[in-house]
């Protein structure tokens, strides 16, 4: 399975205002900051599987943690069959994984247990040992968060078995048979940074990354439906939306039972509801995970990369930060928030469609967004 962050929005900066929506009827949610309105959730996700090729869709807003809108429109099979998705369902959150294995990683270094310039050779001796990791000796914990060692990724062939429990030292093997891409600090995508990020998560806190994760995210949010599986078949729990990817024929397979989060790991493993990656982002995005001078090693961009364009799809009102979104051959999934933490949406598409088109889903949910949260013009 390919994991990609999405990116659906413009850089993050803090704005919030009363905003007046085009779509209709209204959800109004009033606070002691300002009052918002919200478009029609249900109308937004049944617009977008009028798109095309989207099996099902479910969303729902936040605003300071209280839902003011929701939405399942589409079937959770394919052909209109199996019902409904419930708003409620769990679904894959793909690469969104990736700001929670971080978000782990800077709170051991916020205790003391490490340090965002120690190099991976001495967090992890085995990896350069045994030749896992080209220069392993140059790279930071900093280079793997911010995605600039120039590891080369690990999918492919090697790793696409949906029977098979993969150790991340068999993800390492199969990356090491790629040509590393950039040099050290240049940025490029590639999940094996974050695979190596659970490493060392499991390393210094003897336990787990699943239960990790638990300990550290989801238990003290509240995040009761949220986890990251351990086993290959161990899926999603409950009813929820089916995705699809053709084959070497160009038929539409099922792709529930090939996804096996033993290939993704703290990369794009866990499994969520849209209620509760608010309930993340809204925590992390008000730095009560971590401190802002943490935090932004996740939000900013490294240096060799140029930042998005400030102000996002409402043109700054309200501001949304950049990213939150994570994909797969048949899904693709999102949480947008307002870079203040004060606005969630957070939405699950299933697809039918191959991977050129799916690289116009994000522009189909910033679109969806500019329907709930952008001022009428």
């Amino acid at each position: 399975m390919i994991l990609r962050r999405a990116t659906f929005t413009g850089a993050a900066s803090l704005a919030c205002a009363a905003l007046v929506l085009s779509a209709a009827p209204p959800a109004t949610a009033s606070t002691a900051a300002a009052p918002v309105k919200v478009g029609d959730v249900q109308k937004a996700m049944e617009d977008l599987v009028k798109t095309g090729h989207v099996v099902g869709a479910i969303g729902e807003v936040y605003v300071d943690g209280k839902r003011v809108g929701k939405g399942s429109a589409g079937s959770r099979l394919l052909d209109g069959k199996g019902g409904a998705i419930p708003a409620s369902a769990r679904y894959w959150i793909g690469s969104q994984t990736k700001a929670m294995t971080a978000t782990a990683v800077l709170q051991l270094v916020r205790e003391g247990k490490l340090s965002v310039d120690d190099k991976l050779s001495e967090v992890l001796p085995e990896v350069a040992e045994k030749d896992l990791v080209e220069r392993a000796d140059e790279i930071t914990v900093r280079n793997l968060i911010q995605l600039t060692s120039g590891i080369p990724d690990y999918i492919g062939p090697d790793t696409s078995d949906p029977t098979r429990n993969y150790r991340p030292t068999d993800l390492l093997a199969a990356s090491r048979k790629n040509a590393r891409p950039v040099e050290v600090g240049t940025f490029n995508y590639s999940n094996s940074n974050y695979i190596l990020l659970g490493m060392i998560i499991e390393k210094l806190s003897g336990r787990s990354l699943a239960a990790e994760l638990n300990r550290r995210l989801f238990a003290p949010l509240g995040m009761r439906h949220t986890y990251l599986p351990t086993k290959a078949g161990q899926g999603i729990k409950g009813p929820h939306g089916h995705g699809y990817a053709p084959d070497e024929t160009g038929t539409m397979r099922d792709v529930d039972k090939m996804m096996n989060a033993t290939s993704m790991l703290g990369a794009g493993g866990v499994i969520s509801t849209t209620r509760e990656m608010s309930v993340f982002q809204r925590a992390f995005r008000q730095n009560k995970l971590l401190p802002a001078s943490l935090s932004k090693l996740i939000t900013d961009p490294p240096p060799s990369q140029t930042p998005p364009p400030a102000g996002g799809p409402c043109a700054g009102n309200p501001e949304f930060a950049a990213g939150g979104g994570g994909s797969a051959p048949g899904f693709t999934a999102a949480t947008i928030t307002s870079s203040d933490g004060r606005l969630q949406f957070a939405v699950s598409l299933t697809l039918a469609m191959d991977n050129d088109e799916r690289s116009t889903v994000p522009s189909r949910i910033t679109n969806a967004l500019k329907s709930l949260f952008c001022p009428a013009k």
